[in-house]
């Protein structure tokens, strides 16, 4: 594996369900991209058992659950599907919601100072439900902080809904 133990676990592609994709703000969309980017240029994402990476992930969610479906890296066949109910992201997805409206609106009209005040409170539920999708995932797929990040980012854009 060419020196490296954990080079195959990782993700290698990620579609998001098209079918709770709308249109969404420029700022939205921006996110949405760099999270993707970053998280296919650098993740860390092994689930539970003998399965061989990387992988390819499909992210939806159905019936008031987050459904990941990992499948293998050429996308050809489904590994295992792990489900997660929403009820536990609902508050701070909604209040992560509310703070990014803040701070795209902070960006217009305030100073740097309050930007970055608003922007040091983003970033903390950000990292929050960063860390509760991590703990809800236990046992099922192991990722770092940061994979868990971009993640959460893309969590809360499909709940979005226009």
């Amino acid at each position: 594996m060419n020196g490296d133990p954990h080079r195959a676990q990782r993700l290698c592609q990620i579609e998001l369900d098209e079918k709770t994709l709308v249109r969404r703000k420029p700022e939205v969309e921006h996110e949405r991209a760099i999270a993707l980017y970053d998280l296919l240029e650098e993740n860390f994402f092994r689930p539970e058992g003998d399965l061989e990476g990387p992988y390819a992930l499909h992210i939806r969610l159905a019936d008031n659950r987050l459904v990941l479906d990992i499948r293998t890296g050429d996308d050809s066949r489904t590994l295992t599907e792990v489900v997660l109910p929403l009820t536990p992201f609902r508050t701070i997805v909604r209040d992560y919601f509310l703070i990014c409206e803040s701070y795209f609106s902070a960006i217009k009209k305030s100073t740097p100072s309050q930007i970055e005040a608003i922007d040091m409170g983003r970033r903390g539920l950000h990292n929050e439900g960063s860390e509760l999708l991590r703990e809800r995932l236990a046992g099922k797929v192991e990722v770092d902080f940061e994979t868990a990040r971009r993640l959460f980012t893309l969590v809360c854009i499909l709940h979005i809904r226009g």
